[in-house]
């Protein structure tokens, strides 16, 4: 038996392009319900994150702040300002007691959900943009680990001649994606369940099996770029933000070889 991803449908409503995929609920009949229209952000939202409760959602902008909205009100209950530039990512601890972003700053800011920053982390920072933050539940063109804990430097991952644009930590396994040949990996993510590696890579999305499955692509005449990503839990439907402002999924499909 082969298992290949099929396109399913695509959610339209957005009107621009879209930048991440946190979560998406369906039913029998659609693959996407939109529950909430969230307003307050006063400009491009680049990054948005669920507590891992599912209560709230975290959100962060080109406006320079963070914000924190209560998902079933729809409602923004802290907004966080301290960053000099755009908030280009933003990130939950497991508890949930403790955010933590990333900005063209060149900072980290770790936060309380109070909307309290608890510590700006500059000594051994990088030297340039922060363009993507994640805690990891086990530990520029570099990938910093820190230790939340004194906000001291463990680690530097070296590798990558670009910039990097994603990172994914999976338990034991941590993902980077950056510039490969010509053109730039914005999202990636991994399966809950197999081995599989998705990333966006400028109009496709290619899947490794950590060797590659397939590549994915659209079928419009100009093909518009793959800009977010994400699994639903049972690892069968890929959800994927195009800059043509649709939501296209794809499901996993089992085939006789």
């Amino acid at each position: 038996m082969t298992e290949t991803l099929q396109l399913r449908g695509q959610l339209v409503g957005h009107s621009g392009s879209v930048n991440q995929i946190a979560k998406l609920t369906r039913d029998d009949v659609s693959y996407g319900i939109p529950q909430k229209r969230l307003y307050g952000h006063s400009h491009f939202i680049s990054d948005v994150v669920l507590s891992w409760d599912g209560n709230y959602a975290l959100s962060g902008s080109w406006d320079k702040t963070l914000r924190l909205w209560d998902s079933a009100a729809g409602k923004s209950t802290r907004r966080f300002e301290y960053h000099t530039k755009d908030v280009l990512s933003v990130a939950f601890s497991v508890d949930n007691r403790q955010i933590v972003s990333g900005s063209r700053d060149r900072t980290i800011k770790l936060w309380n959900t109070l909307a309290e920053c608890k510590n700006t982390i500059q000594e051994d920072g990088h030297s340039d943009w922060v363009s993507c933050v994640r805690f990891s539940p086990n530990h520029s063109n570099l990938i910093k680990v820190w230790d939340l804990a004194n906000c001291k430097l463990k680690i530097d991952h070296l590798g990558h001649n670009g910039y990097l644009n994603s990172v994914s930590p999976d338990g034991s396994l941590c993902t980077s994606g950056g510039v490969p040949h010509n053109d730039v990996i914005n999202a990636l993510c991994f399966s809950p369940n197999r081995y599989w590696l998705c990333f966006a890579y400028g109009p496709s999305i290619k899947i490794w099996d950590l060797a590659m499955v397939e590549e994915l692509k659209p079928s419009n005449a100009i093909l518009p770029q793959c800009l977010s990503l994400a699994r639903s839990t049972d690892a069968q439907t890929l959800y994927a933000g195009y800059s043509d402002n649709i939501i296209r999924v794809w499901q996993v499909s089992v085939s006789a070889r």
